[in-house]
């Protein structure tokens, strides 16, 4: 698709959802609550960004470097580069657009932290590109999903919310050329409560074709955690207790189910502490979660681990840190366990390496502040760069709160 074709999309897409009537405030879902009447619309924006000030720090400029590398290896068309060997210069995957959005956001949290709008703008570039796969068909389905690999997962929808959430932390507003992206992630919104089960899960996938529907063997790890945030940055930004009493819903039901090492519901439980409060049994839950990643600390660490995984690890830590600290709990008893999670991490940032690599002075050129994989898997993803930005992020914003900035 041509940069024109693409923002005659864009266009047309946000066209047809004001001729639709689509808006910020919904009110009938087929999950019978009783919810409050819908207030402001994004539009008209009560709540503004919360958001904390980040120091100087070494942390901070690993934060920058990442970003710059991202930057620095986005094409023209506003496309990011999803994987490279840095050794061999190979880029021989199958790109996820799950994944690329996920880096997306990211540049927006390194935009927030740095006062850069350079970070911004090419976080806009990217997110106008993966917005043309937005589908939008109310004879079919409700609200908007993001099409890939044949299906709409709700994972892409997430992501989508949660690039948009952090481009309204760093910018304040939801204007994006011609369109309201915060239009866009209600939408999705919608589409993420239609899939809700009776027993409280998810369908976890939609086939938007002609004869599709709601995919019962698509499986995803993540994906209740991931919809609960969703909801949570959709309260948030829009501030209509409609998502919050969803999200409530879902926490109620996520409440129940094993526990993982689980950063999407970290985040969430932050949020909640911030915005709203945490029960005694949301505690307990998250205290489980913490348990959890520090159990498994000495198989994440291990040399031979990647640092994709362990950087989930740091945004676990970091955002339970954050809800413990903000409801009144002890949070400095993961202190140590962050740190090492963190330090294990950024000592793959290039040109700095655990491997004992001498690396020219092109490689560093080019890949300077990249998260390789492993010793023996020298590549660069762009999910390793989003969950590092993300969680080093939220682990200075952590140590903020204790500062008392």
């Amino acid at each position: 698709m041509t940069a024109k074709s693409g923002k005659f999309a864009i266009a047309m897409f946000t066209l047809l959802v004001i001729a639709l009537g689509f808006n910020l405030s919904p009110d009938v879902f087929p999950q019978a609550l009783t919810l409050p009447t819908p207030s402001p619309t994004a539009q008209n924006l009560i709540r503004k960004p919360e958001t904390l000030s980040v120091a100087e720090s070494p942390l901070k400029a690993s934060i920058l470097s990442a970003g710059d590398y991202i930057v620095r290896q986005q094409l023209e068309n506003g496309e990011l580069a999803y994987q490279v060997n840095f050794q061999t210069g190979e880029r021989e995957y199958s790109p996820s657009i799950i994944r690329l959005i996920g880096g997306t956001g990211a540049l927006y949290t390194v935009c927030r932290v740095s006062g850069n709008l350079t970070y911004c703008e090419a976080g806009d570039h990217a997110l106008t590109r993966y917005l043309e796969s937005v589908v939008i068909d109310p004879q079919r389905f409700t609200g908007a999903c993001l099409y890939a690999n044949g299906v709409c997962p709700l994972s892409a929808s997430v992501n989508v919310i949660d690039a948009i959430y952090r481009r309204w932390q760093a910018t304040g507003n939801f204007k994006l050329g011609n369109q309201n992206v915060g239009a866009v992630a209600v939408e999705l919104g919608k589409f993420i409560l239609s899939l809700r089960k009776p027993e409280g899960d998810f369908f976890y996938a939609f086939d938007p074709h002609i004869g599709g529907g709601a995919d019962p063997k698509y499986d995803s790890r993540y994906a209740p955690d991931e919809n609960l945030l969703a909801l949570i940055q959709l309260y948030e930004m829009t501030d209509n207790p409609f998502w919050l009493a969803h999200a409530r819903d879902v926490n109620r039901y996520m409440l129940n189910q094993p526990v993982t090492e689980d950063y999407w519901h970290g985040y969430a439980f932050a949020m909640l502490a911030r915005l709203d409060s945490l029960s005694v049994a949301d505690k307990r839950y998250a205290a489980q979660i913490a348990e959890t990643v520090i159990q498994g600390e000495v198989r994440s660490l291990d040399i031979k681990n990647s640092s994709i995984a362990s950087a989930t690890k740091i945004e676990a830590l970091a955002t339970l840190a954050q809800a413990f600290y903000l409801s009144g709990q002890d949070s400095k008893m993961l202190d140590d366990d962050l740190r090492a999670f963190v330090t294990f991490v950024h000592a793959r940032q290039l040109p700095e390496n655990n491997c004992d690599w001498e690396l020219s002075e092109e490689v560093t050129k080019n890949y300077d502040g990249g998260i390789y994989n492993t010793c023996e898997d020298p590549t660069i993803r762009i999910d390793g760069l989003q969950h590092y930005i993300n969680g080093v992020a939220a682990y200075l914003e952590y140590q903020a709160l204790l500062e008392g900035k």
